[in-house]
């Protein structure tokens, strides 16, 4: 039966991720897309508070900015193409939040997701993030490098 559930799961994830930057989307502006669903009730976690911090040279994280998800799920206003340059970026969703809401309380607080913009071009990074009272999990896809300015 654990099997079973975590097969969902990965399917539920692979499906995520697969329409989480389809080829052609219109909103190339937008660098960095953080999709969340919710793994218990197998929907998106909307209203979910998310902050985007950069690592700084002497190792603080830096706040760039945070938001809310919309009812999909998804945050696209985190950054912009000049801001999001080479380095390390950290997610930071407010999962107690979500979670609590729904009258559960959860083991974390947050769900953090730690990662490297690349210096080989400009890329648009998708991140969808599952997520449960217990668990998180995150994945990602990346585009080939692209020129700024130019069209996903």
């Amino acid at each position: 039966m654990a099997f079973c559930s975590l097969l969902l799961i990965f399917l539920a994830g692979q499906v995520f991720v697969s329409e989480a930057a389809p080829l052609g989307f219109s909103d190339s502006k937008h660098p960095l897309i953080v999709n969340i669903l919710d793994t218990v009730r197998g929907s998106p976690v909307s209203s979910a508070p998310v902050k985007l911090y950069k690592k700084a040279d002497d190792g603080t994280w830096g706040l760039l900015n945070s938001g809310k998800t919309n009812e999909h799920g998804q945050i696209y206003e985190l950054t912009t193409e000049e801001q999001f340059v080479t380095g390390v970026y950290k997610i930071e969703i407010d999962t107690v939040t979500y979670w609590k809401g729904l009258g559960i309380n959860p083991f974390h607080e947050h769900a953090d997701v730690i990662f490297t913009a690349s210096d080989s071009g400009h890329r648009h990074y998708s991140i969808a993030v599952l997520v449960s009272p217990f668990f998180y999990s995150a994945t990602a896809v990346v585009s080939e490098p692209k020129e700024v300015g130019t069209t996903y």
